[in-house]
């Protein structure tokens, strides 16, 4: 039986398939954009509070990275998930569903986009920021009008990996009631032992992440000036 035979052959499954996208489209867009409204700050506080930045200071810097970032990167998602489950309760009222899914996707997303902005900050040549001094400009200004910008493509890069990484967590999200294609694939292609269906929502992940990734090179180019 091809994947068509299996679409066509199982109303269930044409039922189910197009809630199942919009809750995964839910899930990542709202992570990734609670990722790069706080990710992006945080990143940019690791940069200029480390050790020679525009506002130095190493008590911070030690606790938002050593602290806050690498032990909540350490945390494999599985168990983050499971662990943030009453918290999740908490703030949404629920553990189950994408809303609650979206908690734990954003607290594990957000220190891995902070730290890929760490890294496309460094990579801005000093030159540039001692010549934004020299005129005068202030640190806010130095920060917001050179540093960010001329480190643009490799924050939007930094952004489509963290959404494609959230594309990848959130299938996983489903494995426990966030559900989505995660959940789909599960219930209807795990459980059932029916390969044909896990393997058509894989092939959706798979478009969707091309697209993604697509959109997001296609960004780069256009904010790089260099």
């Amino acid at each position: 039986m091809t994947l068509l035979d299996t679409w066509f052959s199982n109303p269930a499954l044409q039922k189910a398939l197009p809630p199942a996208i919009w809750e995964t489209l839910i899930m990542v867009s709202i992570s990734s954009l609670a990722t790069v409204l706080i990710g992006l700050p945080l990143g940019v506080i690791l940069f200029i509070t480390d050790k020679g930045g525009l506002g130095e200071n190493r008590p911070l810097n030690v606790v938002l990275s050593s602290i806050v970032v690498n032990i909540t990167r350490s945390i494999p998602y599985a168990i983050l998930m499971l662990a943030l489950i009453p918290f999740t309760r908490w703030i949404v009222g629920t553990s189950l569903g994408p809303m609650a899914a979206t908690v734990s996707l954003s607290i594990a997303a957000i220190p891995f986009f902070a730290r890929l902005v760490e890294t496309a900050l460094r990579d801005v040549h000093s030159g540039k920021l001692d010549a934004a001094h020299a005129m005068g400009s202030t640190k806010w200004q130095s920060v917001t009008k050179v540093l960010i910008p001329e480190a643009m493509p490799g924050i939007v890069a930094g952004i489509t990996t963290t959404v494609v990484t959230i594309i990848g967590y959130s299938a996983m999200a489903g494995l426990i009631g966030g559900g989505g294609l995660g959940r789909l694939a599960y219930n209807y292609g795990f459980q059932r032992f029916s390969l044909d269906i896990m393997v058509i929502t894989v092939i959706i992940i798979v478009v969707i992440v091309q697209l993604v990734q697509a959109l997001g090179d296609w960004i780069s180019r256009r904010v790089d000036h260099r």
